[in-house]
């Protein structure tokens, strides 16, 4: 959560797994997007001497429909090399790493980034659009890596079409309190009013001390609509693109000897994907996830009826009692979250703005591209009045969290049903976390520097 540990399977392979997917119009380059999609959940900082890295054996991707059917219209391509410069040593630098290519790095990594068009699901048109691209090393200590804003700074390159482009560690910019919320569904500030009732406290960020693994693009509009221009018109069917990421393995794996190592044979099968934070985690059953994070979005009427009648809207009333008649009474589809997560929003449900991609319900992050960049952004998004922010597209900062949580409780069903009205603990539902990540950069791939091992001190726990 957001992805952290969705489904049962792709919990035990994290460097197929996906955590976050982002879109948003360059804050300070709105001719451009930004697309960036995060891997390797749950990095602890100081996990040496295997720090964390890509997979050589894992297809990276991030794909855009720009046609309204949920289908992929342009994808982005990520293959992983790896390097062992000494086989004779187990550490993972010999030295200080004072630059990206500096021979003391052990362990280098380097990548290859194709677009490919579609058209009707199948490749029209393929593009290597650069090769040999260099990926930073983790943030390993101030001896190691004593200048790592550098190291990064090395990493964002130049591609063809103008496209720039960053892969490498990140600190984690989502923040939850995975603790309280899988704990019967707690809420810290809300806890008195639980059925089993505690001390109201704060939120706990679950994965402020955790790193990532990001891959970010940042790409011209015109490269990604489908007629090629960079629309103006909010309300025009062009301006908006549907965004997701996935992540796949060849269909088989064997242990090659001669290698030394498990080698892939045949066609490439998708077993991670996302779009929207929280849809497989809070929406999906169990028994459906695994299924859910191998199938394309193209397929996701099956999975209406769990956005239509969402479980955690049918707990909320019982695990707080009193605090939530109104959405109890509801019996009617919820046309609020299928429109935010399957359909977009059409016109005139917020003046002057529409996300609608049509009819195909389909889980993607959809992104009008013609709604400028705020200058001083909501981290609440659409729902506090800012166009430019989730679910229109998902920017770094925005507090999806406590924008879902009031959502499900019934705070956007009047935008689609004027009877209802919201119960009042609606507005104030939230984990009680705030964003005590690193820093955010103003500047691409804008995540934060990645904490550093020697910088890392342990947590605290208890079984009481």
């Amino acid at each position: 959560m957001s992805s952290h540990r969705e489904a049962p399977e792709i919990s035990k392979d994290p460097v197929a797994d996906g955590t976050d997917v982002y879109a948003f119009v360059s804050p300070n380059r709105p001719e451009y997007v930004t697309l960036i999609a995060n891997f390797i959940p749950l990095q602890k900082p100081d996990g040496g001497p295997n720090f964390y890295e890509f997979g050589d054996d894992v297809l990276y991707e991030i794909h855009v429909n720009n046609r309204g059917d949920a289908t992929r219209d342009v994808s982005f391509q990520f293959k992983f090399q790896t390097l062992v410069r000494n086989d004779k040593t187990f550490l993972y630098n010999t030295g200080q790493i004072t630059t990206i290519g500096s021979p003391n790095w052990n362990r280098p990594q380097f990548y290859s980034l194709t677009r490919v068009d579609w058209k009707d699901d199948k490749k029209n048109r393929e593009v290597l659009l650069g090769k040999g691209l260099r990926v930073p090393p983790v943030n390993v200590g101030p001896r190691s890596t004593p200048d790592y804003a550098k190291l990064s700074a090395q990493a964002v390159q130049g591609v063809k079409q103008g496209i720039k482009v960053f892969c490498g560690q990140r600190s984690d910019a989502f923040h939850v309190d995975l603790g309280s919320i899988f704990d019967l569904g707690a809420l810290r500030p809300l806890n008195e009013a639980h059925l089993i009732s505690m001390p109201n406290m704060n939120g706990v960020n679950s994965v402020q001390s955790y790193n990532v693994h990001t891959i970010a693009l940042e790409i011209p509009i015109k490269q990604l609509t489908r007629d090629g221009s960079v629309p103006k018109n909010p309300l025009s069917k062009k301006a908006v693109i549907g965004v997701w990421a996935t992540a796949s393995r060849r269909k088989s794996r064997m242990f090659d000897k001669a290698k030394g190592k498990y080698v892939g044979h045949g066609p490439w099968e998708q077993v991670s994907r996302l779009a929207n934070p929280l849809f497989n985690e809070v929406i999906v059953p169990m028994a459906e996830k695994d299924e859910w994070n191998a199938r394309p979005p193209w397929n996701d009427k099956r999975y209406a009826k769990y956005v239509n009648k969402p479980e955690l809207a049918g707990l909320l009333p019982v695990l707080y009692p009193g605090a939530f008649p109104n959405l109890a009474k509801y019996d009617k589809p919820r046309a609020d979250l299928n429109a935010v997560l399957l359909t977009g929003i059409p016109k005139g449900v917020v003046p002057g703005f529409q996300n609608y991609t049509g009819a195909v319900e389909a889980d993607m992050l959809r992104l009008n591209v013609a709604i400028p960049p705020t200058a001083e952004p909501n981290d609440l998004g659409l729902v506090a009045g800012d166009a430019a922010g989730w679910p229109n597209g998902r920017r770094v900062n925005d507090d999806v969290v406590t924008v879902a949580l009031r959502a499900v409780a019934g705070l956007t069903l009047p935008l689609v049903d004027p009877s209802f009205e919201p119960d009042g603990a609606a507005s104030a539902v939230a984990d009680g976390t705030s964003n005590a990540n690193p820093a955010v950069s103003d500047n691409f791939p804008f995540l934060g520097l990645p904490g550093g091992g020697y910088q890392t001190a342990p947590g605290t726990t208890t079984a009481k």
